[in-house]
């Protein structure tokens, strides 16, 4: 497996060609880059073909491995939204994500299937406006070749294994898959036995630990601090064949916060390879 690390653990203002040398120090194989609004720096919805070529030039010269694009836009503009103009903002996001991901060379967009707020009309709903829109994507994404990779959240939908599985298979196409949160889902599951039911489904996966006492979002600890069975979750990924990306998807420390980045590269050798490096 690739050791990996999402952007958002690092500095917001810092440059990114300091961020693909603090990933190359510290030892990752991969980072997972966001795309972020106007502006940003990084991938942003108004990056032009010649900062996303900087961007990749960047990456290669440090020797990192751009292999996935996440996005923290969806939550005010939802897939399965009530509202005709939400959903669209979400395809165009959506559209952004895939175009970025191609230019980078990247394999994997992660993206959430929609949220059930309070205001829902209907689950059943949601899901059929989830898989239209889905399906208006995924000829996009096939002729792209880059895959649709649909993460488990806190949404209220789509909160087990095998509803994951069937909604994905609904599709008949090899454009999605499943973006595989070990932390999501420990407030309502374990992990181990979503990887055995999503198989070769997974295509990717976010490396989070949870402590369950806690029970909201401040739950989420550095990796090995939390319930997360790592063992068991190892040797489950191990026995379905994912040989791609683990990111680790961590929060900065409030104190000298690259200090998260170098920490958690450490945290993912002893994940991987089953003791420290």
């Amino acid at each position: 497996m690739l050791k990996s690390i999402n952007h958002w653990a690092f500095p917001k203002d810092m440059q990114m060609e300091s961020v693909f040398e603090h990933a190359r120090l510290a030892g990752y194989d991969a980072i997972e880059l966001n795309l972020g609004p106007d502006g940003a720096i990084g991938p942003h919805l108004a990056s032009t073909p010649a900062d996303l070529a900087t961007i990749r030039r960047l990456a290669d010269a440090s020797g990192i491995r751009l292999r996935s694009l996440s996005c923290g836009l969806m939550w005010d503009h939802s897939l399965s939204a009530p509202q005709p103009e939400a959903r669209r903002r979400g395809q165009d996001i959506v559209l952004k994500q895939l175009e970025t991901a191609h230019a980078l060379e990247m394999d994997t967009i992660l993206t959430v299937a929609g949220y059930c707020t309070d205001d829902a009309s209907s689950y059943e709903l949601l899901e059929q406006r989830s898989v239209e829109t889905f399906g208006y994507l995924l000829p996009h994404a096939e002729r792209l070749g880059v895959a649709i990779a649909v993460e488990n959240v806190w949404s209220k939908f789509l909160l087990t294994p095998t509803e994951m599985a069937a909604f994905i298979d609904g599709f008949g196409s090899n454009a999605i898959g499943a973006y595989f949160d070990i932390g999501n889902v420990m407030l309502y599951g374990h992990p181990e036995q979503w990887i055995r039911i999503l198989g070769s489904r997974i295509r990717k996966v976010h490396a989070k630990d949870f402590r369950r006492s806690v029970g909201t979002g401040q739950g989420f600890v550095p990796l090995l601090a939390g319930d997360v069975k790592w063992p068991l979750v190892m040797n489950a990924l191990r026995d379905i064949g994912y040989t791609d990306t683990i990111t680790a998807e961590i929060g900065a420390y409030s104190a000298y916060p690259l200090q998260a980045v170098y920490d958690t590269a450490r945290h993912l050798d002893v994940l991987i390879h089953g003791e420290p490096r």
